[in-house]
C-alpha cells in the first residue's frame, strides 16, 4: 500500500493562518494513514537574478521564512528549505523520502496563485507541465482578490466581495510530523550572503519590517489609522501614518482577507463606540484594499504589460534605451530638484517610500526627463521592499501616460515639496548638501544668489547640481507630444479595447466603505479614477 504525500509550495504566502492549501493538505493527510504533508519553500537563485529582485526583498523573505518555521513547529511540523530549481527541487524531495519508504507517492503540489514577474509566470507554467507528466495533481488557491482566466471585468467587484467575506482558513490543528520526514534534512535558510548580497540598511529594515505583522496591523486600526487620508501624501506623516501593511501583503505574511475582515470590525467598532474621524479614514484606506488587487488582476489578465505599454503606440514615443545622465542623475538623487532628490535617497537607503512621492518620482522621469517607463520601473521594483509587481507596472504606466485611459498626471517637484515638505525638514534631512540653505531656496536653490551659497556652504554645479532640466519647458513639450499621439484614430481604439479589458465597473471601486456584497457605486469615469495606489499603502 503506498503512503501518500503531498507538498505544499510556499510562494509568497508566508504564513499558518488563511493558508487554504495548507489547511487542504494537513485534512488530506488526516483522512489517510501514514499520510505526510511537506511545507516546502524553494529559494530560487536564478529569481534572485531577474533584473527587477533585490537583497533586500530576500532579506524579508528570509525573516518572514524564521519566523513561518518557527510557527510550524510549534504545530508539530516543519518547513523544509531548498536551493534550486522548483522541478529539481521536487524531484530531490521525493527521492529523499523514498529513499527511507519506498511506498511514498507524490499526490499533489499545493500553492496560491501568484501574479508574479514573467519570470514566475513561466516557472508556473513548468511546474504545472512537470506535474502533468508525472500525474501529480498541481492544485491552486486564491490568494487575493485576482481571478484566473478573467473573461470580463464586469462583476469583478462583487466577485473580490465575495471572495473577502469568506471565513478566515484556521490555523491547521498541531500534530507530530511523519516519522519518515524526521530523517529528512529540513534544509538551512540561506543569508544574504551565501546568495551573493551585500547587508544595507534597506536589508535591515526589510528584516525588522517582516517580524511585525500581525502587530503593524494592529498598531495601524487601533492608534495610526486616524487622519489616514491627510497622513499618506507627505514623507513627514506617513511613516507612521501610513498602514505599513503593504509588503506583509506582498510576501504574504498577511492575507488580504484578514486585513480586509480587521478593517471591517474596526468600522463596525467606531460606528458604535469611536470618536470623530475614524470612520473616514478607514473607509480610505478599505477603497485601497480594493484598489490594491484591482491593479493586480490587470497583470494576471494581461501579462504583456511588465514589458510593453497598455496601448503599444505609445513605446514609440520614448527612446526604449534611456539617456544614461539623466537616467543616472535620477537613479542617485542628483536631479537638482530637491524633493525629488531627497525622496530618492530616503527611497534607496529605506526600501519605502509613500504612494505620493513614489508617483512624483515616475512622474519626473516620465514628463520631466522623457525616460521610457520600463527602465525606471525596474530600478524602482529592486528598491521596493514591499514590490507587488501587478501594482508596480500598472502604476509605473500609469504615471507615464501610456495606459491610454488615464489623464496624464504630471507632479510638480517644487509644488510637490513646498506641499508636503513647507519647512524643507524631510529635504534638509535626506540632502545635506541643502542643510544650510534658507528656506525661500531650500525647494528651488538653483535661485540662489552668490552671495547666499557662500554662506550656506552651497555652490549650485558643484556642491549640488544643476537643474537636469526646466520642469516648466519640459512638461511643456511632454504634453505636446502626448497631445499628438493620442490624438490618432488607431489610439482612441486601442486605448478604448484597455478600458474594456481592464477599466473598473459600476459594481464596486468607486465607492467601498460598506461591507462585502452591499456596496453600490458611483459612475466611474473612464479615466478609471482609482487612487494612485503605487503601493506603499
Amino acid at each position: 500500500m503506498s503512503q501518500p504525500m503531498w507538498i505544499v509550495w510556499m510562494k509568497r504566502d508566508l504564513r499558518v493562518c488563511d493558508h487554504a492549501p495548507l489547511a487542504e493538505a494537513v485534512a488530506r493527510a488526516r483522512s489517510t494513514d501514514g499520510a505526510m504533508v511537506i511545507p516546502l519553500y524553494v529559494v530560487e537563485p536564478d529569481l534572485l537574478r531577474q533584473p527587477d529582485v533585490d537583497g533586500r526583498h530576500y532579506a524579508f523573505v528570509r525573516a518572514a521564512l524564521l519566523g513561518l518555521r518557527e510557527r510550524l513547529r510549534g504545530l508539530g511540523s516543519e518547513l523544509f528549505v531548498r536551493v534550486g530549481r522548483v522541478t529539481d527541487v521536487f524531484e530531490s524531495i521525493v527521492a529523499s523520502v523514498r529513499s527511507i519508504d519506498s511506498r511514498a507517492r507524490l499526490m499533489g503540489v499545493l500553492a496560491h496563485e501568484e501574479t508574479g514577474n514573467g519570470w514566475t509566470f513561466a516557472r508556473d507554467v513548468e511546474v504545472g507541465r512537470w506535474c502533468r507528466a508525472r500525474g501529480i495533481a498541481f492544485d491552486e488557491w486564491r490568494q487575493f482578490g485576482v481571478v484566473r482566466r478573467l473573461g470580463s471585468r464586469d462583476g469583478w467587484a462583487r466577485r473580490w466581495e465575495q471572495q473577502m467575506a469568506q471565513p478566515i482558513v484556521p490555523v491547521p490543528e498541531s500534530g507530530p510530523m511523519h516519522r519518515t520526514l524526521r530523517r529528512i534534512e529540513t534544509g538551512e535558510i540561506p543569508n544574504l550572503d551565501t546568495l551573493g548580497y551585500t547587508r544595507t540598511t534597506a536589508s535591515q529594515e526589510a528584516d525588522r519590517t517582516a517580524r511585525l505583522a500581525q502587530e503593524t496591523l494592529e498598531s495601524f486600526l487601533e492608534i495610526r489609522a486616524l487622519g489616514y487620508q491627510r497622513n499618506i501624501s507627505s514623507p513627514l506623516t506617513s511613516e507612521r501614518g501610513s498602514s505599513r501593511l503593504s509588503t506583509h501583503l506582498a510576501y504574504g505574511t498577511l492575507s488580504m482577507r484578514q486585513i480586509v475582515q480587521a478593517t471591517y470590525r474596526k468600522i463596525d467598532e467606531v460606528k458604535r463606540i469611536g470618536p470623530p474621524g475614524w470612520g473616514r479614514s478607514l473607509a480610505s484606506f478599505q477603497s485601497r484594499l480594493h484598489w490594491h488587487c484591482h491593479f493586480i488582476q490587470k497583470l494576471e489578465s494581461e501579462p504583456r504589460i511588465e514589458f510593453e505599454s497598455f496601448v503599444p503606440a505609445f513605446d514609440r514615443l520614448r527612446d526604449p534605451q534611456p539617456d544614461q545622465t539623466r537616467f543616472d542623475a535620477w537613479c542617485n538623487g542628483r536631479t537638482g530638484y530637491p524633493m525629488v532628490d531627497a525622496c530618492m535617497r530616503y527611497l534607496t537607503s529605506t526600501g519605502w517610500l509613500n504612494f505620493r512621492m513614489r508617483s512624483m518620482l515616475m512622474s519626473f522621469a516620465a514628463y520631466d526627463l522623457w525616460l521610457h517607463w520600463r527602465s525606471p520601473a525596474v530600478f524602482l521594483a529592486r528598491q521596493f521592499i514591499d514590490y507587488e509587481p501587478g501594482i508596480h507596472y500598472c502604476q509605473c504606466q500609469m504615471q507615464s501616460g501610456t495606459t491610454g485611459i488615464n489623464t496624464l498626471r504630471i507632479y510638480d517637484p517644487t509644488k510637490q515639496g513646498v506641499e508636503h515638505d513647507p519647512q524643507g525638514e524631510f529635504i534638509r534631512k535626506w540632502v545635506p548638501e541643502l542643510s544650510r540653505v534658507p528656506l525661500g531656496y531650500v525647494h528651488e536653490p538653483w535661485k540662489m544668489p552668490m552671495q547666499v551659497q557662500r554662506e550656506a556652504g552651497c555652490r549650485i554645479g558643484e556642491d549640488y547640481p544643476l537643474r537636469v532640466v526646466d520642469h516648466t519647458e519640459a512638461v511643456r513639450e511632454a504634453k505636446a507630444k502626448f497631445a499628438e499621439m493620442r490624438g490618432r484614430s488607431e489610439v482612441r481604439r486601442a486605448s478604448d479595447g484597455v478600458q474594456q479589458r481592464h477599466g473598473s465597473r459600476r459594481s464596486g471601486l468607486r465607492q467601498v466603505h460598506n461591507r462585502p456584497g452591499r456596496s453600490r457605486a458611483s459612475k466611474p469615469s473612464k479615466a478609471d479614477a482609482g487612487p494612485g495606489l503605487f503601493d506603499g499603502m
